[in-house]
């Protein structure tokens, strides 16, 4: 079972001891950032129709800024991940993990946006007080609803990834694409 500090099986390489070189980490980083991108861009596509319709208005601005938005919070996952974030409760039940990770990276992307919006804003030529977003709209209340809409947006996703970990890479996407049912059972491992 692995601790909170091991590295990720692109990291350490597959079971046969072979040692990814370069080439083979970046392209795994980068299959992992695309995977990322895209579940963002629908989730944030999504909620921008959804809010169009209830603003009855053309968004074609904001389907730009959902994927640009996508862009940014897909690589602020990869680093939240290569720093190790939400790993506290890997060796719990894996709800505990899950909800655990959606709480750390609802956090971490509210902090990473504030960092963004006041550095941006300084660089401008504003104060930090000036550059401060207003995020969800400014109100405690909305700034709440948005960190719940995140969390929950985000369950799914580390739901995902959280069980892919433990089934093994590349299992749960061959349970899920390839033809033909198979019966998987799951077997404790040993510790290392």
């Amino acid at each position: 079972m692995k601790t909170e500090g091991d590295p990720s099986p692109a990291e350490k390489g597959s079971l046969n001891g072979h040692k990814p070189n370069l080439k083979e980490r970046a392209v795994h980083q980068l299959k992992e950032f695309l995977a990322m991108f895209i579940y963002l861009w629908v989730l944030l596509t999504l909620l921008v129709i959804n809010q169009s319709i209830v603003v009855a208005q053309e968004a074609y601005q904001a389907h730009f800024f959902a994927f640009v938005n996508a862009l940014i919070l897909a690589k602020v996952l990869l680093i939240g991940e290569d720093l190790h974030l939400g790993n506290r409760f890997r060796d719990k039940p894996l709800l505990y993990s899950i909800l655990y990770k959606c709480f750390v990276f609802t956090i971490f992307f509210i902090v990473v946006h504030i960092l963004e919006r006041v550095i941006v804003g300084v660089w401008s030529g504003r104060t930090i007080a000036q550059s401060f977003p207003d995020i969800g709209g400014g109100s405690l209340q909305r700034i709440l609803s948005m960190g719940a809409n995140l969390f929950v947006a985000l369950i799914p996703f580390f739901a995902f990834r959280e069980i892919s970990r433990v089934v093994g890479p590349g299992e749960l996407w061959s349970l899920l694409l390839n033809r033909g049912t198979r019966v998987y059972t799951l077997q404790s491992r040993p510790q290392q």
